[in-house]
């Protein structure tokens, strides 16, 4: 099981950050113990932003 640096309900400042969250979200799910779907799909609404940030300044 991974250590994960994120804690939950932090804001994560860009896509790596989301990203490395993300895979730290995968690696230590318990696939006993269901899937974190909530969480799951704020890291990816999170990355989501950091990816148009970008595309949202230039515009």
């Amino acid at each position: 099981m991974s250590t994960s640096a994120h804690v939950p309900g932090s804001v994560l400042p860009d896509a790596e950050a989301a990203n490395a969250a993300i895979r730290d979200l995968v690696d230590s799910a318990d696939p006993d113990g269901g899937w974190p779907s909530e969480e799951y799909e704020r890291l990816l609404a999170l990355w989501a932003a950091a990816t148009t940030a970008d595309l949202d300044e230039a515009a």
